[in-house]
């Protein structure tokens, strides 16, 4: 443990840290602190049930005391410090608010870790392509023999790993716009700073499109000349056609970008054969043709050249190819789940907004069936029918959005002439159950919801684990 963890650790001693959500980030976090003799209180408006009894009662065994239920924020005004979780926003949360009025310190995991991280951190956010982006920038990085942490809005807390994490090692921290909202004290860092893209969605949490955008602009708004950002050169950020949400204006170090469409000046593409090139201050260099990547979609080529735009001066050539030709993919993201009586089942679980269905559906050559809806966070779904149209052919609904898709495929104009055939079910279980059902041999069966899992589960990582188990039953 490096002396600036050791200093934090010993700063909190005798005094009250609270934990507010106890989700993924927090709870590990909380038993973090809890066994270093920092009085821990967790609190969350849910039961024990909910959160996990087994990580609950793991939490109590280090001595961590819970504050649940309707008045789970009444013990704040003890606290010294207290780390909200991702998804509870300042601006719509009041008691944040109150707490600073108190003059209490209200941060995160994420914000705790960058400012203690003694290792070189490469970031990444964006509206889609975070986590698979992520992903095989740590598997480069890995191959090539680095020490990798791999965490954030991927699912994993990195606070937790400063007792063992290195300046000679590397964090890959995935970042949602929520953790980026209140990041603002990002001196120096992070040294690569990757932004996938940008579009309008999560309109249903933040206040408005600007603050969104802004948030992610945190990313590389604290760089220095000598650290590296990467940008899509086929998003212009500019979102409604505003163009000071155009990011380019923003960088202080190095710009370096990626393109599926064209050639960069500095950075990573590939060009009208398929062949993917790196190119930096005018020298080029080859690095695979699109066919040796193994998962499939175009918006995967994509994510492999925004992640050889970050770490090419730290991965070999050959590495890069190596981990294309072996690399499956990540849980829930165009995920092959098996093959039944000649029918595949695919888990894209994490297709929750248009742009995302447009790509999981392009990443098939024959028209399929698809298992769509979900809770509802406000996107315009009408870009995706055509789409859909085009690429489904038996369309599957189910939850919250069933009725608001239906009526976004049935207004389309081409809708009579497609011959879709749309089916209307209650849960997912209902619905799988039709698709297995309908399918005959050849096809092919994709989870797309669409839309957030939160109206039958708590996230999309529940949801697509129940569809694969549901799917993984057919023989039981």
């Amino acid at each position: 443990m490096n002396k600036s963890v050791e200093k934090y650790i010993e700063s909190l001693k005798g005094k009250k840290v609270a934990f507010v959500g106890m989700g993924v980030a927090n709870l590990p976090c909380a038993k973090w602190l809890a066994s270093k003799g920092i009085s821990v209180y967790a609190c969350d408006k849910r039961n024990k049930e909910y959160i996990g009894a087994e990580c609950c009662e793991e939490l109590e065994k280090e001595g961590v005391i819970f504050s649940l239920g309707e008045n789970y924020l009444n013990i704040l005004s003890d606290m010294d410090l207290i780390f909200r979780s991702n998804g509870i926003l300042p601006f719509q949360n009041k008691w944040i608010g109150e707490c600073i009025e108190r003059g209490q310190k209200v941060t995160s995991e994420a914000e705790v870790f960058f400012e203690l991280c003694p290792a070189k951190i490469i970031a990444v956010t964006g509206s889609n392509g975070k986590t698979t982006t992520s992903t095989l920038i740590s598997e480069m990085l890995k191959a090539q023999g680095f020490k990798v942490y791999l965490g954030g809005n991927i699912g994993k807390a990195l606070m937790p790993e400063l007792e063992t994490i290195t300046e000679n090692d590397v964090a890959v921290t995935e970042l949602s716009s929520f953790q980026l909202l209140t990041m603002g004290n990002m001196v120096n860092k992070p040294d690569v700073a990757v932004v996938t893209n940008i579009e309008s969605t999560h309109l249903d949490h933040h206040i408005s499109l600007d603050e969104y955008v802004d948030s992610k602009r945190n990313i590389l708004i604290y760089q220095n000349s000598g650290q590296k950002t990467v940008l899509n050169a086929d998003c212009d950020y500019s979102i409604g056609g505003r163009v000071y949400h155009d990011m380019r204006y923003d960088v202080r170090g190095r710009l370096f970008e990626f393109s599926i469409r064209h050639s960069v000046e500095n950075g990573a593409f590939m060009d009208n054969n398929g062949d993917i090139f790196y190119v930096e201050n005018g020298k080029k260099v080859f690095i695979m043709n699109r066919n040796s990547i193994n998962i499939p979609g175009m918006h995967n080529v994509e994510n492999y050249c925004t992640a050889i735009a970050a770490v090419f001066d730290m991965v070999e050539p050959e590495t890069i190819r190596k981990v294309a030709e072996s690399f499956s993919g990540v849980e829930h993201r165009i995920e092959f789940v098996r093959e039944h009586k000649g029918v595949k089942y695919y888990n894209d679980s994490i297709a929750t907004s248009p742009s995302r269905v447009i790509s999981g559906l392009n990443a098939f050559e024959q028209k399929i069936i698809m298992i769509c809806g979900g809770s509802d966070k406000g996107n315009d779904l009408s870009e995706m029918v055509p789409y859909i149209l085009d690429k489904v052919k038996l369309l599957i609904l189910n939850g919250a959005t069933a009725d608001k898709i239906y009526s976004a495929v049935v207004s389309n104009p081409d809708y009579k002439i497609s011959e879709i055939e749309i089916i209307k079910v209650d849960t997912l279980e209902e619905a799988v159950a039709a698709a297995r059902e309908n399918a005959e041999t050849g096809d092919i069966v994709s989870l797309c919801p669409a839309c957030p899992a939160f109206d039958q589960f708590k996230t999309f990582e529940y949801r697509g684990r129940k569809f694969k188990e549901l799917v993984n039953g057919f023989d039981k």
